[in-house]
């Protein structure tokens, strides 16, 4: 939003030409730039009720300038037996001191020119008529003339309202994002009592299909027709691609070759003969051996062990040391007394 693009600066250098047609030097280029901008505004100002829809400018090197100017109603700006054009041009002469040729274009369709459809409608407004009602004249008649859409704002302080707003009409489409459209744009103020009210108009014509390309002659090859080169030398050029291609193919190709077959048995084949003989060795050989107790068998074991009554010792005998337990010491005691 917000983004606004003005038509005909989009679509300028795709199919629409510029208005100003020159070159100058840096230095120059300010003074020939605002000299085209007093010279449009002189040109407008005199020639109002003209129906003035365009003003081309070109500058040769010889310091001529060619002015062109579109207008509906050439009776207007000629005059009688040319008489407003020559004054025109002496006008010019003077106030900007190069040597001016004026050249007078006639628009056959005025309804098809964006610029003279808002000018009318502004122009309707200055007479107090009702904007709607210039508004769908307008479009009406723009429709029969051959377009095929049309859209027009208004907008200000219309019929007076203390608040401005803006209205809009439209008929047909008209495709703004499409260069290929030939979309036309044109803006006019109309100076009321009660403000200024702005109105925008967008004519869509038509859609231009794009130049077709210059076909080849059927005679001439394509190569001597697109560029012929008899002293290039053409067989010098493929020759040491081939020899790099050819070099470099065989040695992926070998390496690949050799380490496929000396992976492949020490992977496959020698690996799980060994590992199925050795279990078969070591089934064969292993002694039958008596499973392991486990804790639990382990334990009721030590228990009938502990349970058995301990064996009794002989009364000569006696410990490491040659003496008895202390019973046997009462025992003694009392035989002798």
């Amino acid at each position: 939003m917000g983004h606004k693009v003005h038509p005909n600066a989009f679509r300028l250098g795709v199919f629409r030409p510029w208005e100003a047609n020159w070159f100058a030097n840096p230095k120059d280029y300010t003074k020939m730039l605002h000299e085209d901008l007093a010279m449009r505004t002189a040109i407008l100002a005199r020639l109002r009720n003209a129906g003035i829809a365009k003003i081309e400018t070109e500058r040769s090197s010889n310091a001529q300038l060619t002015v062109t100017i579109h207008t509906a109603k050439p009776g207007i700006v000629i005059g009688k037996g040319g008489s407003s054009v020559d004054q025109l041009r002496e006008d010019l002469e003077k106030r900007f001191g190069n040597r001016v040729r004026i050249s007078i274009q006639e628009i056959k369709q005025p309804e098809l020119d964006a610029q003279l459809v808002a000018e009318n409608i502004a122009s309707q407004i200055e007479r107090r008529i009702s904007y709607k009602r210039a508004m769908k004249q307008a479009i009406l008649r723009t429709m029969r003339s051959g377009a095929k859409g049309v859209r027009i704002y208004c907008g200000g302080r219309l019929r007076g309202a203390e608040m401005a707003r803006r209205e809009w009409d439209r008929e047909g489409r008209v495709p703004l994002h499409t260069l290929r459209a030939d979309i036309d744009f044109g803006r006019a103020t109309a100076k009321t009592t009660f403000g200024a009210i702005g109105v925008k108009c967008w004519i869509y014509k038509d859609q231009i299909t794009p130049k077709a390309r210059l076909p080849i002659s059927d005679g001439a090859p394509i190569g001597e027709a697109i560029a012929p080169q008899p002293e290039a030398p053409i067989e010098i050029a493929p020759q040491p691609v081939p020899e790099v291609v050819e070099a470099a193919q065989p040695e992926p190709v070998a390496t690949a070759e050799v380490a496929a077959p000396a992976a492949e048995p020490k992977r496959a084949r020698t690996a799980r003969p060994k590992a199925e003989a050795a279990t078969a060795t070591a089934t064969a050989t292993a002694p039958a051996t008596a499973p392991k107790p486990t804790r639990t068998a382990a334990k009721p074991a030590a228990k009938a062990k502990a349970a058995e009554p301990k064996a009794e010792k002989a009364p000569g005998q006696s410990r490491a040391k040659g003496a008895g337990t202390p019973k046997d010491k009462k025992t003694t005691k009392k035989a002798d007394s």
